[in-house]
């Protein structure tokens, strides 16, 4: 992933004790936002580390045409969702 992309967040902590997340991406062709659904408390820097594992999965499973093969199980991310602005 682009390191000169910028990260903000905004969270929300919900009645379950979920924490939900909502991102905006700056920096590349196009500004992407999403939400991010985390179990228990994280830090800050825990927080954006994980916005940018998730990002670089879904780069990943973005080009692999393996996941419309029923040899890999691919399984979606329920907790993460990724949209272009």
């Amino acid at each position: 992933m682009n390191p000169s992309l910028t990260i903000t967040y905004a969270k929300k902590i919900l009645p379950s004790g979920n924490i939900q997340v909502k991102f905006f991406i700056k920096g590349g062709v196009k500004e992407k936002y999403g939400y991010l659904l985390i179990s228990g408390y994280k830090s800050e820097q825990e927080i954006i580390s994980e916005i940018r594992q998730r990002l670089m999965l879904h780069n990943t499973y973005r080009t692999d045409l393996q996941r419309f093969s029923f040899v890999r199980e691919f399984k979606d991310d329920h907790n993460f969702y990724l949209y272009t602005a």
